[in-house]
């Protein structure tokens, strides 16, 4: 019983490492895919707040990468000690079961084999005598013979064992390899980030300027999407919502985590909410949803199955508000927009084409909101991780 629980705690440690080989892997596509943003804005020198922000991720996801080696040395340590603990005890076994059929053998030999059982079997008093005799003679056959039986299985069993180990161990050579390898991509990762910082410091003004610019921009873009969504909500509350609304609603409401992207790929670069100006830490700026940097072409998605209630355009592109009942998505910074107001989209339906600055290191970017009504919902909630 102690050796069944001993292999199943095994077993169990193996689907850890499993699990954290299987989120290495989508860590380092994610870092891959930031990498190839990266060399596309690459061509340009120059530093600038997006490859500043772009650079940060990947150097918080391969921080998590660096981490979950170490986690991984430390489980597959645990699993090679516990290999050698159980080839140990399966080798002491061993030796006692070999020993046991030895001083059997022995005690056959001594008895001359058949001869000796037959005139045992002959030499009793009667015949229930006799066939308790007989009976004995099976059962020590047999017992001889699942003797050697467990000897060839527990033999099987320490062979499959020290093969595991050795995977282990070269497995273990392996990740302490590519933990070294990640932590100097890491450190060059920090000396570029540095060097953007410092080289960004130096424009502060510019920075100011522009920032001061992007937020008159943003200020004009949110007037616009508070006053539209304001007469969403007006008409809505003039209209009682009808059943399919409210269905609509709900299901919205139960997908919450579970929403495709609003673009097939892209990372996150500015999150909701206020926080630190990257560069002027002094500054605060403020984002009323997340931006998605992507690659350029690319297309926003619906979310959800919804009605577009409004097209607009803002400075900076053009923007789409989508409503799914009680709740709306705000779809902003579009260069192109495929559908117009009462169409009927479905998710991933492609709604328009996201905007690349050409002077910007032809960032593209998309900034999406989620609103229940005026009320403004982080969207990292409510999106798949």
């Amino acid at each position: 019983m102690f050796f069944t629980n001993f292999c199943f705690v095994l077993q169990i440690k193996a689907q850890t490492i499993n699990e954290l080989r299987d989120r290495k892997e989508k860590i380092k596509k994610e870092i891959e895919y930031i990498n190839n943003l990266l060399d596309e804005t690459g061509k340009n020198s120059k530093a600038s707040l997006n490859k500043l922000s772009m650079l940060g991720q990947q150097i918080e996801l391969r921080k998590n990468l660096i981490i979950d080696y170490n986690s991984q040395l430390s489980l597959l340590k645990n699993s090679i000690d516990d290999n050698l603990l159980a080839i140990d005890m399966m080798t002491n076994d061993l030796e006692k079961l070999r020993d046991q059929y030895a001083n059997m053998i022995r005690q056959a030999y001594r008895n001359k084999g058949n001869y000796s059982q037959l005139v045992f079997l002959l030499s009793s008093e009667n015949f229930n005598q006799a066939y308790k005799r007989m009976l004995y003679i099976r059962e020590m056959a047999q017992y001889r013979k699942k003797q050697l039986e467990q000897i060839s299985a527990l033999r099987t069993v320490i062979e499959a064992q020290t093969k595991d180990l050795n995977a282990r161990k070269n497995e273990q050579t392996h990740v302490i390899n590519q933990q070294m390898a990640e932590t100097s991509k890491l450190n060059l990762e920090k000396q570029k980030q540095s060097s953007y910082y410092d080289e960004l410091k130096q424009k502060e003004k510019e920075l100011k300027r522009n920032l001061n610019k992007q937020q008159k921009i943003e200020e004009q873009l949110q007037r616009e999407i508070e006053k539209l969504i304001a007469q969403e909500a007006k008409k809505s509350k003039e209209t009682p919502p009808t059943p399919e609304d409210k269905l609509l609603s709900d299901n919205f409401e139960k997908n919450k985590g579970r929403f495709p992207w609003p673009t097939q790929s892209g990372i996150i670069t500015d999150r909701f909410g206020e926080h630190a100006h990257p560069v002027m830490k002094r500054i605060t700026i403020k984002n009323d949803g997340i931006d998605i940097t992507t690659n350029p072409g690319e297309k926003a998605r619906a979310i959800f199955n919804g009605t577009v209630s409004k097209v607009f355009a803002v400075p900076g592109g053009m923007a789409i508000i989508i409503r799914h009942g009680e709740y709306m998505t705000v779809y902003s910074t579009l260069k192109e927009v495929y559908v117009k107001p009462g169409d009927q989209v479905t998710t991933k339906q492609d709604i328009g084409l996201i905007y690349s600055d050409p002077f910007d290191d032809n960032k593209t970017t998309l900034k999406f909101q989620i609103r229940k009504e005026v009320l403004k919902l982080n969207p990292e909630e409510w999106i798949s991780k």
